[in-house]
């Protein structure tokens, strides 16, 4: 199924200083219900939200989606990229915007920081959603196409690095990547890189700073960190028709619900990692019914 067009456009961009130092750059759309708090991925930016911000926002949500450090228009400090400074950022973020027991939700790298969030700051969210994130384990995954070693992993997870080509030649690259995805997911998925006045791209979070996080990825154990989470997860994992790649995945997802207290999981087949992008409405749908009727409303 192809990504559709975001319905409206009224959100509003703003920086939130942290008391952690540094500034976040923020999306928010209004609405008078409980809060979401959205989540990217690494190396992505907040505007790859917008399809999924706008459905809970016309649904009466208030949503915000943020930038989180290093990434899209934020503050770039060159520390701090391990999970616990990362969750003191997203703590200070609902304090300093107090929001009340609102859902976070993180797709990719962004689920494991929302798990991170969870194990560390109980009591401060009504719910949590891992996006085809949060229970990914590189060292713990298995799999004869897979190796669990830092030097393995860093060299298979490297970004490439594209700095310096020009703005035509990433979207080209982006398209075909993704030939289903309409204009908006295009444009969010490109601004993870700073446009330069001369044409060319540059990364807003460095190659180094990337391998930064995704070492501190690495070294996360979620299985550790599954029976510290209090409130209820909605697991949102991708099956791309990669049997190999699905069946490691699969036994990660059942690895998370054994941990966690109260999970319930919705697999998307038939879709690619970037479900917020790909599968917008759909994700949506299924976030709300989570909260009206699903695993968040035994909140």
């Amino acid at each position: 199924m192809a990504a559709d067009q975001p319905l409206h456009d009224i959100p509003e961009d703003t920086m939130v200083e942290l008391t952690t130092g540094i500034q976040v750059h923020t999306r928010q759309w209004p609405g008078e219900r409980r809060a979401f708090v959205l989540l990217h991925g690494l190396s992505s930016n907040c505007t790859t939200w917008n399809g999924v911000a706008e459905r809970l926002s016309a649904a009466g949500h208030a949503v915000v989606a943020v930038d989180q450090r290093g990434h899209g228009l934020s503050d770039k400090p060159d520390g701090g990229y391990d999970f616990a400074t990362v969750t003191a950022d997203l703590a200070s973020l609902i304090g300093q915007l107090e929001l009340a027991d609102p859902i976070l939700a993180g797709q990719s790298w962004g689920g494991n920081v929302v798990l991170e969030f969870g194990a560390r700051y109980g009591g401060m969210a009504h719910g949590y959603a891992f996006v085809d994130g949060g229970f990914l384990d590189l060292q713990g995954r298995t799999g004869s196409d897979w190796d669990s070693s830092w030097a393995a992993v860093a060299e298979r997870l490297r970004p490439p690095d594209i700095d310096g080509a020009s703005k035509a030649q990433l979207e080209e690259r982006i398209q075909a990547a993704h030939p289903t995805w309409p204009a908006w997911g295009i444009e969010a998925t490109m601004r993870n890189f700073e446009w330069l006045p001369d044409g060319t791209i540059r990364r807003w979070l460095p190659v180094e700073k990337h391998m930064q996080i995704l070492r501190a990825l690495w070294e996360q154990r979620p299985p550790d960190l599954y029976p510290l989470v209090q409130e209820p997860v909605l697991i949102c994992p991708a099956d791309d028709g990669n049997a190999e790649w699905v069946a490691g995945k699969r036994r990660q997802v059942s690895v998370a619900q054994m941990g966690l207290r109260h999970v319930d999981v919705h697999w998307f087949h038939d879709t690619q990692h970037d479900i917020h992008i790909d599968r917008p409405a759909d994700l949506a749908a299924i976030m709300l019914e989570s909260l009206n009727g699903g695993v968040w409303a035994q909140g």
